[in-house]
């Protein structure tokens, strides 16, 4: 089995819409790290995400705005020997993507990040009370870089002449 390395952009943004839930990487300034898994929208190369206006994520983002979020789906174990244990992988797919996170405070745009969000889990349209969207931290990471692996993936046979 191998990894393939993926570039193409259809193909990272794919693995982005079929996941439910991300994981959010965060550093604090003394190289402490904080992982947290969170709901999210994404478009156009730009990855939505909401919170409570305060809390430890939005303290350590204060101090330091790099993020690292990853995407991971279509998870199966395999083997290439049903006897060997080191033989046995689990084969997916990843993105992984870096940026920097700011903080949207206009109130039309936090709206628009709401139903980017909801995008990602309904088709339905929605609607937000003023004090919900007042209240809620969006979170808006524009993707500097991008990684885009599957592994397990399985050696391509050969045809006998």
């Amino acid at each position: 089995m191998k990894t393939l390395v993926h570039t193409d952009k259809e193909q990272i943004e794919a693995i982005i819409k079929k996941c439910d839930i991300c994981y959010v990487g965060l550093a604090d300034t003394d190289g402490t790290p904080y992982v947290l898994p969170m709901n999210f929208g994404y478009r156009e190369g730009v990855i939505y995400l909401h919170s409570a206006q305060e809390g430890r994520s939005i303290s350590i983002l204060e101090r330091n705005p790099r993020a690292c979020i990853t995407f991971s789906t279509d998870h199966d174990l395999v083997f290439q020997h049903p006897e060997v244990a080191c033989s046995y992988r689990m084969r997916s797919k990843s993105v992984i993507c870096w940026g920097r996170v700011v903080f949207e405070e206009n109130f039309e745009k936090k709206v628009e990040a709401l139903d980017i969000i909801m995008k990602q889990y309904s088709d339905k349209s929605f609607t937000y009370s003023n004090p919900a969207v007042v209240n809620v931290k969006i979170w808006k990471v524009e993707i500097d870089e991008v990684s885009c692996k599957e592994f397990g993936a399985p050696h391509k046979k050969t045809m006998p002449i």
